[in-house]
């Protein structure tokens, strides 16, 4: 199984199937509500490793991972196109699509014993623009 994340906005940011090692999506509701709310939000915890560039290969893009989770709220481009997808046996198993996502929490640790360094990237599709959220799969994933 692999992933690929793509986010699109002032620059485009690609993580691919050497990055991404684990990714939880999470609907999320309201905890102490007894009937279905109207309070739904969708969020997306996505984690890998840092990958060093050698012999020539460019470096991933957690640097601008990072970057955009420094843009402020009052910059219209804290907000981001993200697609992930969830790939098994070259089948689109999940692509979850958030138009409006925003970064909640990253971040990167490292240590001198572990070698390459990891990422935890957290982030929301806007709530009031939740219904925009998409999640499809089942087809080829050569595309």
């Amino acid at each position: 199984m692999g992933f690929r994340l793509k986010v699109e906005g002032a620059e485009t940011i690609e993580l691919g199937m050497d990055n991404i090692q684990k990714v939880i999506y999470d609907t999320d509701t309201p905890d102490d509500s007894n009937a279905r709310s109207t309070d739904v939000g969708s969020t997306l915890k996505i984690s890998g490793k840092i990958i060093t560039a050698t012999d020539g290969d460019k470096a991933d893009d957690t640097l601008k991972l990072a970057l955009w989770s420094l843009v402020p709220a009052e910059k219209a481009d804290c907000y981001r196109k993200l697609t992930l997808e969830v790939i098994a046996a070259d089948q689109v198993v999940r692509e979850i699509t958030f138009p409006n996502a925003f970064v909640v929490d990253y971040k990167e640790t490292f240590g001198d014993t572990e070698g390459v360094g990891t990422f935890e990237l957290y982030v929301k599709q806007k709530k009031d623009k939740t219904e925009l959220a998409k999640l499809n799969g089942g087809y080829d994933a050569s595309n």
